[in-house]
């Protein structure tokens, strides 16, 4: 009894030999909940576009519908942290001296910067934190990160038509590099999309990384100049050379001063790394491409165990 207990199912009908893995191919029945294919994937991903945007909206409504102020605070918070930021750093520490524009500098620094923060943050409880939903419903679970990183350029919106207020009002006048901001913030997003799923993959197995992540990205925050320039704090110091290229070409830096120098005219061409779009190019596929298959690879393990 016990040997007929212990053997595992047999793979052919013991009455007329049929093999049962051939016959629900044949019938185009698959494993439940088995990885697709990199391409079926990306369709399957492309056909809940629909459903991604909605999340993201009906997310970024939710967030604030408890305050007394509503969505005035996704303008608010950014804002309230670049006034800290322009007190600490810019008063006490003296870090706008030699930065024409301060003020527009911060504030575009702490604006971008928040998008990368906030993309990962939300992407390290993308799945952890959606069990319910990823148990219940059988979707891409690409969607889920992706869907919270639109959800955080939905609100740098906000913020950004914040930051055209306050150039307009500091006397930055209105120019066509302003377009540029277009093409940076798509990379920007493709970069951190990518870094969403990374640790959102990773979340989902070691829910611990979400306390880690923000040591980590104040950190981060710390080495790519947000509240101060990288070349007037790294001029005459005597750095290593390496030290110096790894703070510029660091990935957030590099969409950080993009956008400044699309916004900011006192922001010249000659204060952006070399080959700053190949860069910032180079890092969104990195990123977008690689965070995507890296996520991918784990697809049939989200929401088990």
């Amino acid at each position: 009894m016990s040997q007929v207990l212990d053997t595992p199912p047999p793979t052919r009908s013991p009455a007329d030999g049929t093999d049962l893995a051939a016959l629900a191919a044949r019938h185009g029945l698959t494993v439940s909940g088995a990885r697709p294919s990199l391409p079926a994937y990306v369709r399957h991903l492309w056909a809940r576009r629909h459903f991604i945007t909605a999340f993201a909206t009906a997310k970024l409504t939710a967030q604030y519908s408890q305050a007394k102020l509503g969505q005035v605070w996704q303008v608010m918070n950014p804002l309230l942290n670049a006034a800290v930021y322009y007190f600490i750093f810019g008063v006490l520490i003296g870090t706008k001296h030699g930065v024409p524009d301060y003020i527009p500098f911060l504030v575009t620094g702490v604006f971008v910067w928040t998008f990368t923060q906030s993309s990962i943050m939300a992407g390290t409880r993308a799945i952890s934190g959606n069990l319910g939903l990823v148990r219940a419903l059988h979707f891409p679970r690409a969607a889920l990160p992706i869907s919270f990183c639109l959800q955080q350029l939905q609100q740098l919106m906000f913020s950004m038509a914040a930051l055209l207020v306050i150039l307009l009002c500091v006397g930055v006048p209105v120019s066509l590099s302003w377009l540029l901001a277009i093409p940076a913030l798509c990379l920007q997003s493709m970069f951190n999309a990518g870094m969403a799923m990374i640790v959102a993959r990773l979340g989902a197995k070691t829910p611990d990384i979400a306390q880690l992540m923000p040591f980590l990205l104040r950190t981060w925050m710390y080495v790519s100049g947000v509240m101060w320039s990288i070349g007037k704090l790294t001029k005459d110091k005597g750095l290593p050379h390496w030290l110096i290229v790894a703070l510029e070409t660091n990935p957030s830096a590099v969409y950080i001063d993009l956008m400044r120098f699309a916004l900011i005219d006192s922001f010249h061409a000659n204060q952006l790394p070399p080959h700053v779009w190949a860069a910032a190019a180079g890092w969104a596929a990195l990123a977008g491409i690689g965070g995507f298959i890296y996520f991918w690879k784990a697809e049939e393990t989200y929401g088990r165990g």
